[in-house]
């Protein structure tokens, strides 16, 4: 499985916002963007604090596209086939797009509190530890469907990163488009959700739209 393995920071800093890519460190005072000795609030690199120039459209484009794409952990090709199945499916491109990455199955496993960042999340997935309708996937890409019922198989219960993770799971909260059980370490989708029961960083969609029409 191909994937991004270099430091995660760098992306949130070359983006100038957090992408919430490390879990738990996002929200302390270690976050490089907000640390207080110096904020780290520029894009990395020797010339990252040089003065800015005003970005070109094409520049513009990239940025937008590369905030989404590096906000749900996908190299490039797997972002644009999900950009071709966006538009393939008609309607607006962007809501199309949010919902096919929102219906990811490591996303919707982070969603659901069972990891703390979509990274996590998607090793849960490639090491077989949930079931989709009782049967094993461990495909990170796995595109889920309204009432699809997801848990956590029986034999990974056992192990370690599991146990007593229902009291954990509790004190989480999940999307209003997903119902979680946390005493059978379990959810369900009630329904594939729309633009405004997602969660993302600013942006606009109209621009990425522009960048992969060139």
């Amino acid at each position: 499985m191909a994937r991004y393995t270099g430091p995660v920071c760098r992306l949130c800093r070359r983006e100038g916002l957090k992408l919430y890519l490390k879990g738990a460190r996002c929200e302390s005072p270690k976050c490089p963007i907000v640390q207080a000795r110096p904020p780290r609030n520029f894009p990395p690199g020797q010339h990252g604090q040089r003065r800015t120039r005003r970005p070109s459209e094409f520049g513009l484009q990239l940025r937008e596209k590369q905030k989404v794409r590096r906000f749900y952990g996908l190299l490039e090709t797997q972002f644009r086939k999900h950009y071709t199945e966006a538009v393939r499916r008609g309607g607006v491109t962007g809501d199309n797009l949010l919902q096919i990455l929102e219906s990811r199955l490591d996303n919707v496993v982070y969603r659901m509190g069972f990891a703390d960042s979509r990274a996590q999340a998607r090793q849960l997935v490639r090491h077989g530890h949930f079931r989709v309708n009782g049967r094993k996937t461990n495909i990170p890409s796995f595109m889920v469907k309204a009432n699809d019922a997801i848990d956590v198989r029986p034999e990974s219960r056992r192990r370690e990163y599991f146990k007593d993770f229902g009291d954990i799971l509790g004190t989480k909260t999940s999307p209003d488009w997903l119902l979680v059980d946390s005493n059978n370490l379990s959810g369900r989708v009630l329904q594939l959700p729309l633009r405004e029961q997602i969660s993302v960083p600013p942006f606009n969609d109209a621009l990425i739209v522009e960048h992969y029409s060139r």
